[in-house]
């Protein structure tokens, strides 16, 4: 299933909040939760994904996916080189964002974006947190190795 662009920025535009305030637990150590987000007015479900390998603790990526499927937005740190459709090669950190007949295979440098310190985990859910238009976030705790 595809969206148009102004139904995908739609999307990213609504302001949402989790459904459950259960605390996060961010940090230096292997993630992978999703966490359902709904938009203010209840009409729109989304879901936020978390995953942090083992290997390379400071490689990571956020997601905020549509209709369960449909990835709108994705932060990735740590990782390859994105190649865009057009050959060009984007460094990590970078965000992916949703484009109309390309889903998420466009990426753009995340220093282009108001994020603040990609080294940081919990700096860096906040601020795409705030990208999403997520009002309310959960206490996040920091986990230890």
């Amino acid at each position: 299933m595809s969206l148009t662009q102004a139904e995908a920025d739609y999307l990213i535009g609504l302001d949402k909040q989790f459904v459950t305030d259960d605390v996060l637990i961010l940090g230096d150590t292997r993630l992978e939760f999703s966490r359902p987000v709904v938009s203010l007015d209840g009409r729109e479900q989304f879901i936020v994904d978390v995953w942090r390998g083992t290997l390379n603790l400071k490689k990571y990526k956020l997601q905020l996916r549509a209709q369960v499927v449909i990835p709108l937005v994705r932060v990735d740190v740590a990782g390859a080189p994105h190649p865009n459709p057009d050959g060009n090669l984007v460094p990590c950190p970078h965000i992916h964002l949703y484009r109309e007949g390309y889903d998420d295979k466009w990426a753009f440098p995340l220093t282009d974006y108001p994020f603040r310190d990609p080294d940081d985990i919990i700096v860096t859910f906040d601020d795409f947190a705030r990208f999403c238009n997520i009002q309310r976030i959960p206490r996040i705790q920091r986990s230890m190795l």
